[in-house]
């Protein structure tokens, strides 16, 4: 479980995050949505360790991770993963490479015994006869499973995504959705997805959190959000609904 509290983050004395709480679950998917420059990039950062909060607390299960020492968060973001944007491969890097970069940073394994964890974590994401690639050999598809194999390599607790299908097609955004959401339950992982695709939401939205200029506007499930009042959630389903059907329409 990871818990925000009070959480504040300001740039250059303008308020990016206001004052949000919320509980993201262990086990599930749990996803921050919101419109471009709405807050949920920063939000997620900042839950990660990756902008540094003016006020508030980030826990990891009972751990506050804001006030730990620079030594004591190495310690839990070994417990941590992370998909990014674009996916983050190394380019000069073979796919098995990318793969076994955090086990060569972090543990003390023995080449075969990293190795064999590589290829269980590839298999695990349908990534087969792939090993020697370079990144853009790829298509976009087999770059987020590959992303998503690093991530999972260190088997972490945590599990951050980034817009993991940002550039993809609808059917691998589903692929890509169905596999976070495989393995966050498969292995008990507590998952925070950033995402603006309402496809994302509808399919593994178990917990969504819906940022609004900066402050916490709504929090339900994907089961919720079809039947909420809540105008500013309305409003973005809508626009998100009419921006896929305009980018369908240019195909």
């Amino acid at each position: 479980m990871i818990r925000a509290e009070n959480i504040i983050k300001s740039f250059d004395g303008r308020v990016v995050l206001d004052n949000i709480s919320a509980t993201f679950d262990t086990g599930q998917t749990n996803l921050i949505i919101g419109q471009s420059g709405s807050g949920k990039t920063v939000l997620l950062k900042s839950l990660v360790g990756l902008h540094d909060i003016d006020s508030g607390s980030v826990y990891y299960d009972d751990t506050d991770f804001t006030i730990l020492t620079y030594n004591e968060k190495k310690n839990i973001r070994r417990d941590v993963g992370m998909i990014f944007q674009g996916g983050a491969l190394l380019d000069s890097s073979t796919v098995v490479e990318n793969v076994k970069l955090p086990l060569d940073l972090f543990t003390d394994m023995s080449n075969s015994e990293k190795m064999d964890r590589v290829h269980f974590c590839l298999k695990r994401v349908n990534i087969n006869n792939a090993d020697s690639l370079y990144p853009s050999e790829l298509s976009g598809g087999m770059i987020k499973r590959v992303a998503i194999a690093r991530a999972i390599v260190m088997n972490p607790k945590y599990l951050f995504c980034d817009e993991p299908n940002s550039g993809l097609d609808p059917k691998t955004s589903v692929v890509i959705d169905n596999l976070i959401k495989e393995i966050t339950e498969e292995y008990n992982i507590t998952t925070i997805v950033n995402t603006h695709d309402m496809n994302s939401v509808l399919e593994i939205g178990e917990k969504v959190l819906f940022i609004y200029e900066g402050k916490k506007w709504w929090e339900g499930t994907k089961h919720d959000i079809m039947n909420t009042d809540n105008q500013e959630l309305n409003d973005f389903v809508f626009a998100s609904a009419m921006a896929k059907r305009a980018k369908r329409a240019l195909k």
